[in-house]
């Protein structure tokens, strides 16, 4: 409720002001109720970040996607026509299984995330300690998802509930698929443990794949399995949607290549699966969005062999890894391999008009000499053609995980906590980010945010505008800035009012704009001292 009068004294500012009428001071400050940082801070308080999951959440499938940008690739739309953009990172618990399951993950997560800017978490979920027993389903491990749902919400931060699996299950020592769903005949299982991906190519493996696509009791365990969780979670107010499968993979054919079995295991086999779980998904949760992903093959510039979905929910999911960075390469601009990876992971969504958001992506080892070109390329290309992107993964450590244990980005992961457009109440025309460093400090001179960024950096800071033609229908854009060095002023060019003019240094805020119907807007953040 606070949040709405908020949004009503916004649009009679802004009448006010198109009026002539002086707007008072304390009318275009920052109300009580607005403002960013983590819940709890003075600027606001779970009221305000539960109220944001109500803005920017779950919406029908009929609003799934709307008129096609400039890509050619619709934009992800809520159920008011606002345009969105996802953008967060996966949450994760691979080691914790049945008493212990979920307990890797707590509040904090949710917490640093939204103090960081971010809006999104891919939440991972296994079918196996779902359903440990065929037709017995673990109400425990639904609650302690609802518990991590409630702590999302809490946070302001929007969930995808991923069905993961690695190399198909327990039965090969990883997770996903119940061992008693696992059918091989008999075939063998070498184990890979230097290279665990190379697993997926053992013949027991993909024989499972084949049961599991092909056989018909399989067909209708998954579906009943995806019901539960459906029929469990889907009112949640955090819940925006449902990664059907992670990773899928097959079985290849003798004789076969690689990118021609991918084809056809993703237009013979993933096509229609896809199509039995939306419709088991539907006949519970008729709102949330379908996350649709091809076979990995695609992340060496395969285009998909996927068909068309019949969901006017779908969100086309790939994932963004390049084989040699995989292995402990270092990142080569002149091999073209992001470019290649665009040219292919487009054309599926031109082809049957769906929004694309990337459900992985991030290489092991962000030291190296090429990684932070890497990070840039990559995200100027993501901004580009998707609505949003998952990282892997958020955690406090080594390996792939955001941050140090101290909870400090780290090497070249700052670079993807940069300010966005959460939502737009209209037309984007232009959204661009100009990354700048830390003004006054000399290299090695450490900024002390509490995003952690590398000495002398901060992607929070440069100037950030968004220009867009607002919707005929009334709306309110919402703006994310991750923590800065320095302050930064929000300047509105057109009819338009936004709910906070600074934005102080040290935290996140989360700015409001209201704007006239069919007003061309351009919206300004710029650091003190700099235009």
């Amino acid at each position: 409720m606070r949040a709405r009068r908020t949004i009503r004294t916004l649009i009679g500012c802004l009448l006010l002001s198109v009026a002539g009428i002086p707007v008072p001071a304390a009318a275009a400050g920052p109300p009580a109720a607005v403002g960013g940082g983590p819940p709890g801070a003075s600027s606001g308080g779970p009221a305000l970040v539960s109220s944001a999951v109500g803005a920017s959440g779950p919406v029908g499938a009929s609003a799934a996607s709307g008129a096609v940008g400039p890509s050619g690739i619709p934009p992800l739309l809520d159920d008011r026509g606002r345009t969105l953009t996802l953008r967060g990172w996966n949450v994760e618990d691979k080691t914790g299984r049945g008493d212990q399951a979920l307990k890797a993950i707590t509040e904090k997560h949710f917490r640093d995330l939204r103090a960081n800017g971010f809006n999104f978490a891919r939440l991972l979920v296994f079918w196996d300690d779902l359903e440990p027993r065929r037709g017995h389903y673990s109400a425990e491990y639904l609650r302690r998802i609802e518990r991590v749902l409630d702590w999302a919400r809490a946070h302001g931060i929007q969930v995808l509930i991923d069905a993961h699996q690695d190399v198909f299950g327990p039965a090969f020592g990883h997770r996903g698929i119940p061992a008693w769903a696992t059918r091989t005949d008999g075939l063998p299982f070498t184990p890979h443990p230097d290279d665990w991906f190379a697993e997926y190519f053992e013949p027991a493996v993909q024989r499972a794949f084949t049961h599991l696509y092909e056989d018909d009791d399989l067909r209708r365990a998954q579906a009943q399995m995806w019901r539960v969780l459906a029929g469990r979670l889907g009112d949640h107010p955090a819940v925006f949607g449902y990664d059907l499968i992670n990773e899928p993979m097959g079985e290849l054919r003798q004789g076969e290549d690689l990118p021609t079995a991918a084809r056809r295991i993703e237009r013979d086999q993933l096509t229609p699966m896809y199509n039995r779980l939306a419709d088991a998904v539907r006949s519970v949760d008729d709102e949330s969005r379908l996350f649709i992903e091809p076979t990995p093959i695609v992340g060496e510039g395969v285009p998909t062999g996927l068909g068309r979905i019949d969901d006017p929910g779908v969100v086309y999911a790939p994932h963004f890894y390049n084989a040699a960075m995989e292995a402990g390469a270092d990142y080569d601009p002149s091999a073209g391999w992001i470019e290649s990876y665009e040219t292919a992971v487009t054309v599926y969504p031109r082809t049957y008009g769906v929004p694309v958001v990337v459900g992985e992506w991030g290489p092991l080892n962000n030291s190296l000499p090429n990684m932070g070109r890497f990070y840039r390329d990559a995200l100027t290309s993501l901004n580009r053609y998707s609505s949003g992107w998952a990282g892997y993964v958020w955690c406090y450590g080594g390996g792939y995980c955001a941050l140090d244990e101290r909870g400090r980005f780290r090497t070249n992961k700052e670079q993807t906590a940069t300010p966005y457009a959460a939502a737009v109440a209209g037309r984007v025309i232009s959204d661009a980010h100009d990354p700048g460093l830390v003004p006054g400090l000399a290299p090695g001179q450490d900024p002390g945010l509490v995003s952690g960024q590398d000495p002398g950096i901060d992607p929070g800071l440069g100037t950030y505008r968004l220009t867009y033609r607002a919707s005929m229908r009334p709306g309110t854009t919402e703006i994310s800035l991750p923590p800065s060095a320095s302050e930064r002023r929000i300047s509105v060019t057109g009819p338009a009012v936004a709910d906070i003019r600074t934005a102080v240094a040290g935290r996140s805020h989360r700015v409001r704009v209201a704007a006239l119907p069919g007003a061309r807007i351009t919206v300004s953040v710029t650091p003190v001292g700099r235009r």
